[in-house]
């Protein structure tokens, strides 16, 4: 099965977090940054003996637990407004970015060979253009021989931060699709079946001949799955790569939106991945448990400072080093023990 080694990574990091010291670090939301916050908390314990004990069960699952307290942070690829923060006594920075990346089982067809573009992913997924060898695919791919072969189509199941991007950026190119479907992190899907997390949509599409998914790009790396270039918004084809996804995120304005809550999709510029994303960590301002959220913020740091190579490794950007002072002064003027007392301080 194309996906074991992510599979045995995701038991591998469950086996050791769960069996090691009580003060582990206790998280749970999006699948989309889970291959790179495996690899971070793998290096983390063998330096300091603390573990990570992540649950990948989506962003929105992310999003309940923190609420529920059951654990010291959340993770979610769909940043929560700046109402909801406060509501909530949250705390909202980006941790890394990525790239959403179609992913694609036609047989004959090698990774990058398939170019498409915006309008014609949206009427994929919305049903409308049902076979490989449509005429708009065709028009696109000139010189890829394509079969009469019907498209079977899967999507997230679950509340997704990456499912939250991915609509996103449809709803930018696609007025069928905002009309019809919209932006969420969980919408009613005009066709195709349903998986669990970027696990089981990269799952489905290695198993199913004529398939087409979407996911975040270490998944479509690591399982060696077929991926599509884009044509963005500049009218050029691009493939994903560290590089596309750095270019759509250079002109970023993290303080223009609360909880640096900045939607990197479909954004401007000739070498610019269409759908690049953030992925974001929930932290309440006052936890009940300081303890355990100072541990968590000398983890977030740790990774900062120390994780960028390992998150290039698995083309993950790495956020920006100004951006990065900026939230960790956010956390030592916002995030607070009962008494008043910043828990976290360089």
């Amino acid at each position: 099965m194309r996906i074991s080694r992510l599979a045995i990574t995701a038991v591998a990091l469950v086996a050791t977090t769960w069996s090691a010291f009580a003060a582990d670090i206790s998280g749970a939301g999006a699948t989309f940054p889970y291959p790179v916050y495996a690899k971070w908390a793998d290096a983390y314990k063998k330096e300091t003996g603390i573990g990570l004990n992540y649950q990948s069960i989506g962003s929105g699952g992310g999003i309940k637990q923190i609420k529920a307290k059951t654990v010291t942070f959340g993770a979610s690829d769909a940043p929560l407004p700046g109402k909801e923060l406060d509501d909530a006594g949250l705390a909202q920075f980006p941790m890394v970015m990525g790239g959403i990346v179609p992913v694609v089982n036609i047989d004959g067809v090698k990774p990058g060979d398939l170019v498409l573009d915006g309008p014609t992913l949206a009427s994929i997924f919305l049903g409308g253009i049902k076979k490989w060898d449509d005429p708009a695919i065709a028009k696109l791919n000139p010189g890829l021989k394509l079969p009469s072969q019907a498209i079977a189509i899967v999507h997230r199941s679950d509340g997704s931060g990456t499912t939250f991007n991915f609509t996103h950026y449809l709803s930018d190119v696609s007025a069928d699709w905002k009309s019809k479907v919209g932006t969420n992190t969980a919408v009613q899907w005009p066709a195709g079946i349903g998986a669990k997390g970027n696990e089981g949509v990269a799952n489905n599409v290695a198993q199913t001949k004529g398939s087409i998914g979407y996911v975040e790009y270490a998944y479509a790396k690591q399982n060696k799955l077929t991926y599509t270039k884009m044509i963005n918004k500049a009218g050029k084809t691009v493939a994903p790569t560290a590089e596309t996804f750095q270019a759509a995120a250079a002109n970023a304005d993290w303080n223009s939106q609360p909880g640096y809550g900045v939607i990197l999709a479909n954004q401007p510029g000739e070498q610019s991945w269409p759908m690049t994303a953030a992925t974001w960590i929930l932290l309440y301002k006052k936890p009940e448990k300081a303890d355990d959220t100072t541990a968590a913020l000398k983890f977030f740091d740790w990774s900062y400072a120390k994780g960028a190579d390992m998150a290039k490794d698995l083309d993950y950007v790495p956020m920006p080093a100004k951006v990065v002072t900026d939230i960790e002064k956010m956390w030592s003027t916002e995030i607070k023990d009962g008494s008043g007392k910043p828990l976290f301080a360089k």
